[in-house]
């Protein structure tokens, strides 16, 4: 069965990206969101697997995003990304419902599969 992921990020450029290298890693992008708001929509809909999420959206960031996801009890393997370089600790990310950090620039390396199977 294949894994589902939700794609989110202000960017269409990076959305266009990261749905090409999820697809070519087999995992299926089930929806796309621009921002926080239509992300948990998305996410309701679809029940995806996992969320690729941006840190920096317009309105609510991905943290705030991360955490309300969290609160409605969905289960999800959460990756935030960001241009950024990333601070903070893993328990840090973690009380947030995020799995993991990984920089945009550091996807095609990261093993994505692994990231985003519920059964890794």
């Amino acid at each position: 069965m294949p894994v589902n992921v939700v794609v989110v990020d202000d960017d269409p450029g990076f959305r266009r990206i990261a749905r090409a290298l999820l697809a070519a890693r087999g995992l299926r992008v089930v929806a796309e969101s621009p921002d926080g708001a239509s992300a948990i929509a998305a996410v309701r809909e679809h029940r995806p697997d996992g969320v690729l999420l941006d840190l920096h959206l317009p309105g609510e960031d991905g943290l705030s995003v991360a955490r309300a996801l969290t609160r409605e009890g969905q289960s999800l393997r959460i990756v935030l990304t960001s241009t950024d370089s990333w601070t903070w600790s893993e328990e840090e990310l973690a009380s947030a419902g995020i799995l993991r950090f990984v920089a945009k620039d550091r996807l095609f390396d990261t093993d994505l599969i692994a990231l985003f199977s519920p059964t890794a």
